[in-house]
């Protein structure tokens, strides 16, 4: 097989250095990737560099333009996007083609949100000293933006750098996933075609070791990193004084109230925390569920997971697919084993078959093992019971992360009294944690991470204001 090119410059670049792809569930080899070496990083980073001063000037017009045929060249070949999708991350093919139609979004809403960065008039003549003065602010492109992207949405999240980058006026130089980095350079494909110059968008996989050089390369403003805590906040230790938007970890949790739509909540916490193989820094990882309502609940929940679909990511019913590989798998299948040996219960669920963990539920969980007080990333769901509300938000707030919570009920002063309490970037009401739209502000606090995305406010983050102050004597 032809190993796929990294993008230089606009130009699709060659190396003697290969890496394999591999179907996590077939356990196959499915494609072989160019890998970048430090010469070809620093001339993606001159390249864009260059770039920048002409994408500067391009008008709202312009950008919007481009990321329009972009997005309408992805809904095109949205079939071909999603089974790449699911080939290289097992992620089951509905997930997939539901990843494919949120990044047709993503790149539209950029290009919309091109042709609105809007900027604002302040007076300045409030004090006596300033009289006759007005101010005008605006907010300008920084320059070359760092992506490193992960590989549970290759597609979309690689969507969510690029786009804003892009509708902003920058130039970017992408760092995939190595497990997943395909279908990013197909996307790369489609903004090579678009006119945009040679150099705006630049796709350089490598080895974790190499992007040591974007990190610290003092022509590149800011780093967009996407992925684990770990490795996030290594990146913003040594990215010294340059701007760094991080999408980190969490370990989300939900509360059930008393008066929720149990049917509602039950449907919603499954998917949100089994969908994908629950490979998703959103995902629904602990639930508690007020003790009036906890055997039923939890007796339900139990038999629904039982009935999800597990296996063959190509069949469109299938839930749960596998884990990015069976190490990531093994790892959940023995903290799950260190949960029971410390009293934990499982009510279902457990077992492992290569990259396939089953769809498993606990209960009798300590705060301090680590299903409750790590990120599993796995379908994998702890279940608990409270009798009081603030209780319940307490425990939510125990956790190192805090990306969103979800909240099941009806009653307003509960929900907005969660919402002044809950130490998360985002509260969702009767929705599990794993709810996104991908036009709204998507980040956290705590370990989970520093900025915002969701185009507009990965925009802001992604631009500088400017004032221009206007004496007129």
């Amino acid at each position: 097989m032809e190993a796929m090119k990294l993008l230089v410059n606009g130009e699709w670049r060659q190396t003697n250095i290969k890496r394999q792809v591999f179907n996590p569930y077939q356990n196959k080899a499915i494609g072989e990737v160019c890998q970048a070496t430090s010469r070809d990083i620093d001339d993606a980073i001159r390249s864009a560099e260059a770039a920048f001063h002409l994408t500067k000037n391009l008008s709202p017009y312009e950008r919007g333009l481009a990321l329009d045929s972009v997005s309408r060249a992805l809904a095109e070949r949205k079939e071909e996007f999603a089974a790449l999708i699911t080939a290289e991350t097992g992620k089951p093919i509905s997930f997939s083609r539901s990843e494919t139609e949120r990044a047709v979004f993503t790149l539209a809403t950029s290009a919309e949100e091109a042709r609105r960065i809007e900027g604002h008039v302040l007076p300045l003549d409030v004090v006596p000293q300033s009289g006759n003065r007005t101010a005008i602010i605006r907010r300008f492109p920084i320059g070359v933006i760092g992506a490193i992207t992960p590989f549970n949405y290759p597609l979309n999240l690689v969507a969510h750098k690029l786009g804003p980058a892009i509708a902003a006026g920058n130039t970017v130089v992408l760092k995939p996933s190595s497990n997943a980095p395909q279908t990013s350079l197909k996307l790369a494909e489609l903004f090579t075609k678009t006119g945009l110059p040679p150099g705006t968008v630049n796709v350089v996989p490598c080895m974790g070791s190499e992007i040591e050089q974007l990190i610290t390369d003092k022509r590149v403003k800011l780093i967009s990193f996407t992925g684990s805590p770990v490795v996030g906040w290594g990146i913003k230790a040594r990215a010294a004084r340059k701007k760094v938007v991080l999408e980190l970890g969490g370990n989300a949790g939900v509360i059930v109230c008393a008066d929720a739509n149990i049917d509602h909540a039950l449907k919603s916490v499954v998917q949100g925390a089994f969908g994908n193989a629950g490979q998703s820094c959103i995902s629904v990882q602990r639930v508690y569920v007020h003790e009036s309502i906890a055997e039923v609940f939890t007796a339900q929940l139990v038999k629904l997971a039982k009935s999800i679909a597990v296996g063959d990511p190509g069949n469109p019913r299938t839930v749960v697919g596998p884990m990015i590989d069976e190490q990531a798998a093994r790892k959940i299948e023995s903290w799950i084993k260190e949960a029971t040996e410390g009293g934990a219960r499982v009510l279902c669920g457990g077992g492992r078959t290569g990259a396939v963990l089953e769809p498993t539920v606990l209960s009798d969980v300590a705060p301090e093992m680590k299903v409750s007080c790590q990120e599993v990333f796995a379908p994998v769901l702890t279940v608990d019971r409270f009798s009081d509300f603030r209780e319940a938000l307490e425990r939510v707030n125990t956790s190192a992360y805090g990306l969103q919570a979800g909240i099941f009920t009806n009653n307003a002063t509960d929900m907005f009294y969660a919402y002044h309490e809950l130490e998360v970037g985002g509260v969702i009401i009767n929705d599990a944690s794993s709810f996104r739209v991908d036009h709204m502000p998507y980040g956290g606090v705590k370990e989970s991470g520093v900025g915002r995305e969701g185009v507009r406010y990965a925009i802001e983050e992604m631009t500088e204001m400017k004032l221009l102050a206007l004496n007129f004597p």
